[in-house]
């Protein structure tokens, strides 16, 4: 496999992730997720044990085509089920902590990895199809796990693995709904089984309030998926050996989970979205400046602390990802915003797959220097985001500022505008 094979596979799971993304979500809110959540896991890992069998360039295509495929609408969907146990303020946290586990698997993921591999050799078998057959099969028993355990909502937790009396009492679920309903009211507009109709869907799509922040996800992760796709294979480049190389990821990933609790918990505290996201932006070019830099003979285990610095970033995904559902106003909105947002993320991604090009390794100035560039736009948009929003609701104050009490009753009475169009809506952040 070449690097260009390498890169082509990413894009062919980028594509086929972002294709699935709103499918996966419609899907999801018609049918109920959590019953879409566990199918979702499962097929996906079905393909990913399939992998073990894998034996030409034709057979990985495909197979990180399915991956796409059934990974697609996964996080949106799971962002909508945290929706309807907590408020927008709790929202961020809940999504750090959800992506602080993934780190956490990733660090797992590692040690695994690092004596799965020593398989080689058993019963004529490569080491890395026994991590494709292993770790599908752990997938898969969560999945199923899921199928039973999963509730429809804060009300609907008895039964399954769940046992008889549920999670919550009757006291319990009645306060939990009221203060998810008294955060946002608009969430009483639909049950968690209804679909959207084509003209809700048009309009979710037209949103334009939500493409700034659709342009922060695009180019947010660019650079730090990059180097994350790469990091094996440049840590090899230095001349460390594989089982070395798997634990070496371990650091970058628990500097990652700090950095990612503790720049939320700064947002959740201070109560700002946008400087605060910023932090992770100027991480990320302080340290992508200093590898710009850097003669190509510096030391590996330099070259490695700078790539390890540089992942361990704040995360602001979370903050992002509650920053978009905040935004929205209405559950309608939500639905398809948290996939737009991340069919962007996945758009980044698939444009990171391509930045290392075969003829610019193993240094990659090229790519590193366009990485740098990216992440200035990224530092301008933010600020961009910040002003664009204080302006929205200017306008926004000025308009219900200069109406009467008869007007502003009127207005709320009659008017056809919903979610973030409406006139007493404010924009976080």
């Amino acid at each position: 496999m070449t690097t260009n094979d390498f890169n082509n596979g990413q894009s062919v799971f980028y594509c086929m992730f972002l294709l699935a993304e709103l499918p996966s979500q419609l899907i999801g809110k018609k049918l109920g997720v959590e019953r879409w959540v566990p199918f979702q896991m499962c097929a996906w890992s079905l393909v990913a044990i399939s992998q073990c069998k894998l034996t030409n360039r034709t057979g990985y295509y495909v197979t990180r085509a399915l991956l796409g495929l059934f990974e697609g609408g996964f996080i949106p969907d799971a962002v909508l089920m945290l929706s309807y146990f907590f408020t927008t303020a709790e929202l961020a946290m809940r999504l750090s902590f959800f992506w602080m586990t993934m780190s956490a698997t990733t660090i797992i993921q590692a040690l695994l990895a690092s004596g799965i591999l020593q398989l080689r050799g058993v019963h004529g078998w490569a080491g890395w199809r026994y991590l494709f057959l292993i770790e599908g099969l752990m997938t898969l028993a969560v999945g199923l796990f899921a199928a039973a355990y999963l509730p429809a909502s804060p009300t609907q937790t008895r039964g399954g693995l769940r046992g008889k009396n549920g999670w919550f009492t009757e006291r319990e679920e009645m306060i939990i709904v009221t203060r998810v309903l008294r955060d946002d009211p608009s969430k009483s507009s639909m049950h968690n089984r209804e679909g959207l109709s084509f003209t809700e869907l048009r309009r979710s799509l037209c949103d334009y309030d939500h493409y700034p922040l659709y342009i922060l996800g695009l180019v947010t992760f660019i650079g730090p998926g990059t180097v994350t796709a790469y990091l094996t294979l440049t840590l090899k480049s230095f001349g460390f050996s594989t089982f070395h190389t798997n634990l070496l990821t371990i650091p970058y990933n628990f500097l990652f989970l700090c950095n990612n609790f503790g720049i939320t918990w700064l947002s959740k505290k201070t109560g700002e979205r946008t400087f605060v996201a910023t932090l992770g932006t100027v991480w990320q070019f302080a340290v992508m400046l200093a590898i710009v830099l850097i003669p190509d003979s510096t030391n590996s285990w330099v070259k490695y602390a700078l790539l390890t610095l540089f992942l361990g970033y704040p995360y602001t995904h979370p903050i992002l990802v509650a920053w978009n559902s905040a935004n929205s106003g209405s559950v309608r909105t939500r639905s398809v915003s948290a996939s737009s947002y991340n069919m962007a993320v996945q758009m980044g991604s698939i444009i990171s797959s391509q930045v290392y090009q075969a003829k610019d390794k193993p240094h990659y100035h090229t790519g590193n220097r366009a990485l740098l560039g990216i992440i200035c736009f990224n530092l301008v948009w933010f600020v961009f985001c910040k002003f664009y929003y204080k302006a929205r609701n200017n306008y926004k104050a000025n308009k219900w500022g200069a109406m009467s009490p008869a007007e502003r009753d009127h207005y709320l009475a009659t008017t056809e505008d919903k979610g973030n169009r409406r006139l007493n809506f404010q924009f976080v952040h």
